[in-house]
């Protein structure tokens, strides 16, 4: 193929390369507002009264009187106020905006608030609130424990993490026409409008949502620009004039969502050969104070609680539960890079007790084509499971070192994992997101609401459009996603973006391509005008989902990988250095290799962070180290080598066989990692491991001797 396949130039690249891009704090409007919100300082309580300590001259001031709208911020539950009235469940909770000419003035401005304060609760497993709860089951439990020869039990959890997108939340707000336009950084256009539409009681055609050029997302700007958007809006037309605000990274890292914080126990019952007859997972994830995505996460994690294995025995039962924290939200995996770190150093221990070699044990119980997952879906012949793991396993030279460094402060191990591409179950029917191509005086273009955030997606349905048409790369051109334009293709997320949307697209243009006649599109535009072409979602032949049961076929395909990470522990320290990471990724067909390795590095080196540095500190249900000082992420220093592969098991039902691999190497490598530490002889079992929980279990090892 002659752009499929092809790393040809990022449509993206040449603005950015030229500093030309324009991201949200690069824009002004005339008699442009500075906005600022106003936050609770407790974690739970009652406010009793507020003052405003300065002049008010000037200022534009809202609160929740001045709602027009429904006072919620639209999500799976309307719980969330978009400005407190009485009751606050969480530090940081938003309370009042300012806006000011002067950003100096603005920042100025003292605003005191009286509360009075309740007893938080801090601890998920003392919640009794449920946010979500899921239960998945499979055969009979209590016959496949009966007949094990061994039951391994074990808990393990992992923290918050922090997105540390490049660039902060921010919108600019515009009143015009009776309605707003909002202008932001943001991963979802339509969820902000219909967050918008439904807070400011406006028709949806008063509401305009346009994406700025994104730095960054992972998830963090899936759900909240909808509560930014919200507060930008709100001053907008009370002051009748533009409105932007911008976080600084410290509001950022304070007031937004997190990673969900998890605590995950196993009861698994093998045979002796290693046969797995019976897995029992529990999963507890804290939500925070609000529902906001909970559901999904939970869903998506349970879902991959029992990681890439058959078992014929399998009850899996999730809850997510209120505390008196920040709402948990969206992050690269949700859900899944909890569930399977917990499986995959679950497995090494199970591997340990039966005195048998770890990859054996995931060989015999790997998926297999014709195999059922835990929610009774079959697996078709692109299940990689063998091929990733034999891939790494030979390559990294796993079995070799393992031998040469036993009893060293070196260690290699291994994780095996997959992940659901697209929306869970029937969502993307439920969804029935649209997609449309349309000629040109230029070519092609592209008419969807997928945003890039760095991933590349202009460029990649761009290749996929091209390849379609049989038209070269430079005539097909992407529009900004503008809610005004481009119909609702859904979310950027859930590693559905190629697979979902790109084959929308490739549905698009081949239609386009029979009634060309043989023309170019352009060529077509000038003798007949303007064409359009726009396609629905249509799921995949033979899949079947029951909502109520969580039986059926969770995902339409699944991508799969092998992380090989070799660690060094420092003896002084305790330090846990990622020196190298053999990454085997299998996700069909990469439309465009150099990105696609892009997003398998970067993701990896974030999984690198969420396993050994990135340790979120909470004081009175916040986050106390909300600054890039002393929340540390990987520099170039810390980020490993890396060996890439990438093997191709094509996926019949994605453009050219291409499945989604944006969310998929974020669940590898701490479980990699912890099991490699593991082979040092430390018995880790939670993530984030920095210095101290080392430590803890060198110590703890120390005892046992």
């Amino acid at each position: 193929m002659s752009v499929v396949g092809q790393s040809v130039p990022r449509k993206d690249g040449p603005a950015k390369v030229a500093g030309a891009a324009k991201y949200v704090d690069d824009i002004t409007f005339p008699g442009m507002l500075h906005g600022r919100t106003i936050r609770a300082t407790i974690p739970c309580g009652r406010i009793s009264g507020i003052r405003l300590d300065f002049d008010t001259t000037g200022f534009t001031i809202v609160d929740h009187r001045d709602i027009p709208g429904h006072n919620s911020v639209v999500s799976v539950r309307d719980d969330q106020p978009c400005l407190v009235e009485r009751e606050v469940r969480h530090s940081g909770e938003a309370i009042l905006l300012l806006a000011h000419p002067d950003r100096e003035k603005l920042l100025g401005a003292k605003v005191q608030i009286d509360y009075e304060p309740a007893t938080p609760l801090f601890d998920p497993q003392l919640s009794t609130t449920d946010h979500k709860r899921i239960l998945i089951e499979k055969g009979d439990l209590t016959k496949g424990f009966a007949k094990a020869d061994l039951v391994v039990e074990g808990e393990y959890r992992t923290g918050h993490q922090e997105h540390v997108y490049i660039e902060t939340n921010g919108f600019i707000a515009v009143p015009e026409g009776g309605g707003v336009t909002v202008h932001g950084s943001l991963q979802c256009p339509y969820y902000v409008h219909e967050a918008l539409t439904r807070l400011l009681g406006m028709p949806n055609d008063k509401v305009r949502v346009v994406q700025t050029e994104p730095g960054g997302g992972f998830g963090g700007k899936e759900e909240y620009p909808s509560m930014i958007a919200g507060h930008a809006a709100l001053l907008a037309l009370k002051a009748g004039r533009p409105v932007k605000i911008v976080y600084d990274r410290a509001e950022d890292m304070w007031a937004t969502t997190k990673r969900h914080p998890s605590i995950v126990r196993h009861r698994t019952g093998v045979m002796k050969d290693g046969r797995i007859v019976a897995m029992e997972v529990d999963v507890l994830l804290d939500g925070g104070a609000y529902v906001t995505l909970s559901p999904v996460v939970l869903s998506r994690g349970c879902i991959h609680a029992a990681g890439p294995y058959r078992c014929p025995n399998v009850r899996i039962e999730g809850r997510a539960v209120f505390t008196n924290t920040n709402p948990n939200g969206a992050f690269r995996g949700f859900g899944a890079p909890q569930t399977q770190f917990a499986v995959e150093v679950h497995m090494d221990r199970i591997a340990e007790r039966l005195g048998m070699d770890a990859v054996r044990l995931r060989e015999i119980n790997a998926l297999r084509p014709g195999d059922t997952s835990a929610t009774g879906q079959t697996m078709r012949n692109d299940c990689s499971a063998l091929m990733v793991l034999k891939e790494a396993v030979k390559r990294s030279g796993y079995r070799r070192k393992r031998r040469a460094w036993q009893g060293t402060n070196r260690g290699i191990g291994l994780a095996l994992f997959y992940h659901g591409c697209g929306f869970t179950g029937s969502g993307e029917t439920r969804l029935a997101s649209k997609c449309s191509l349309a000629t040109t005086e230029h070519g092609g273009l592209i008419l969807v609401a997928s945003t890039e955030i760095g991933q590349g997606t202009r460029t990649m349905h761009a290749q996929i459009v091209a390849e379609t048409l049989g038209i070269a790369y430079e005539l097909v051109d992407v529009a900004v996603p503008d809610t005004a334009i481009v119909p609702d293709s859904g979310p950027t997320v859930a590693s559905r973006t190629c697979m979902v949307v790109g084959r929308r697209l490739e549905r698009c243009a081949k239609e386009m391509r029979e009634q060309l006649g043989g023309l170019q599109p352009a060529e077509h535009f000038r003798k007949h005008g303007p064409m359009l072409i726009t396609k629905q979602y249509e799921p995949p032949p033979g899949i079947v989902w029951d909502d109520t049961t969580c039986r059926g076929d969770a995902y339409a395909t699944y991508s799969w990988a092998c992380d090989v990470a070799e660690v060094e522990l420092d003896p002084v320290t305790y330090e846990v250095k990622t020196k190298r990471m053999t990454v085997v990724h299998e996700f069909g067909r990469p439309i465009h290799p150099v990105m696609a390795r892009g997003q398998i590095e970067g993701g990896t080196a974030q999984g690198v962070g969420f396993a050994v540095l990135e340790h979120v500190v909470m004081k009175d249900g916040a986050m106390a180290n909300a600054q890039l000082t002393n929340y540390t992420i990987p520099t170039t220093l810390a980020t490993p080598r890396m060996d890439v592969v990438m093997l191709e098991n094509p996926y019949p039902h994605g453009p050219f066989g291409a499945k989604g691999v944006g969310e998929l190497p974020m669940d590898g490598p701490a479980p990699a990692i912890v099991n490699a530490v593991r082979h040092i002889g430390l018995d880790l079992r939670e993530v984030p491991a920095i210095p101290e929980k080392v430590m803890e279990a060198a110590a703890a090892r120390g005892s046992a001797a």
